[in-house]
């Protein structure tokens, strides 16, 4: 029973919500007008989802945090640097684990901005640097506006599977994600004190827009058969990847902040903004970077982003205790 209970405390209300939406996309999928509705809705869901990121980010928080361009640097460095350089150098050992298919879905999850609320949510628990996990995750979506499409063009083009951000990827860009952001940056005066006073109520808007765009994607496979497809022994060894890939960032970013001399508290931050990526920002932008929401490249990421929660929650608690404080896990 003790068993049980540890393995559900990991699966909190956005997890649970995420496993239902999977579910009812294979036992439920829409079909004809009904998967155009959940298309529009999940679009509009997106610019919304953008729009209040952009009237909740505090723009002296991001200046303020900064000013310790150290931390922020090796942050930057392991999210759009360590990731996109390891991930296609494991190629041998991860893509016979996986397929090819899957392995370009863990390249595109290396392309991704770090999580913003749960590295904050973590940073805080493990007795991290809670300013600097605040501005680190909020720079690095920014920044992954631009960057993400940078670094999909550039790997994806180097494997052969002819990904390119042109113009129209660019505009899509621009008026799904961007802009709502600038809008909502805009509209601080009149919205923001609204908005960070129903916390829950907004909360509860950007978990839902993830599980619609789950649902959507899981009913498109469903209906194209993908399910059939995918065997086993991949799903196995894409979870066991991610977990190669987890503890290699996790032992890098740790030993290497110690090693140039950072504090425990900015050693915890370092680790936990820079080992992780972001779903709320993965799922969007794969719509409008390649035109649509493809499963070999929804399934690593929300494999990744699971197995990341579960490690982090049991470095955090191990840190909250007192463990750790030598450099161990």
């Amino acid at each position: 029973m003790g068993v049980v209970s540890k393995i559900l405390s990991y699966f909190d209300i956005f997890t649970t919500g995420i496993l239902i939406s999977l579910g009812l996309g294979i036992l439920i999928p829409c079909h004809g007008a009904g998967a155009v509705f959940f298309d529009w809705l999940t679009n509009a869901a997106i610019v919304l989802l953008f729009f209040l990121y952009g009237v909740k980010l505090s723009r002296k928080s991001v200046v303020e945090g900064l000013l310790n361009w150290r931390l922020q640097s090796m942050v930057f460095a392991f999210t759009f640097v360590f990731f996109p350089v390891v991930i296609p150098l494991l190629r041998p050992l991860l893509e016979p684990m996986v397929g090819g298919a899957l392995f370009m879905g863990l390249v595109y999850v290396a392309c991704l901005p770090s999580t913003v609320q749960s590295s904050i949510a973590f940073t805080s628990v493990a007795g991290g640097n809670v300013p600097a996990a605040v501005c680190s995750a909020s720079v690095s979506s920014l920044l992954g506006v631009f960057l993400t499409p940078f670094l999909v063009s550039l790997l994806f083009a180097t494997d052969g599977s002819g990904a390119q951000v042109g113009l129209n990827t660019v505009l899509k860009i621009c008026y799904q994600i961007l802009l709502p952001f600038i809008a909502g940056q805009l509209s601080q005066p009149l919205l923001r004190k609204w908005v960070l006073g129903h916390k829950t109520l907004i909360g509860w808007n950007d978990k839902a827009t993830i599980w619609l765009v789950v649902y959507t994607a899981f009913s498109n496979a469903t209906s194209g058969g993908y399910w059939d497809r995918l065997q086993a022994a991949q799903l196995g060894g894409l979870v066991a990847a991610c977990l190669i890939i987890l503890c290699l960032t996790f032992a890098a970013t740790w030993y290497s902040s110690k090693a140039l001399g950072f504090k425990r508290e900015d050693c915890i931050t370092i680790v936990f903004c820079g080992s992780k990526k972001s779903l709320a920002v993965g799922a969007p932008m794969m719509m409008a970077i390649f035109g649509t929401l493809d499963n070999n490249l929804l399934l690593p990421l929300m494999v990744f982003h699971q197995v990341q929660l579960m490690l982090c929650a049991h470095l955090a608690r191990l840190w909250r205790q007192g463990a750790g404080d030598t450099g161990g896990y």
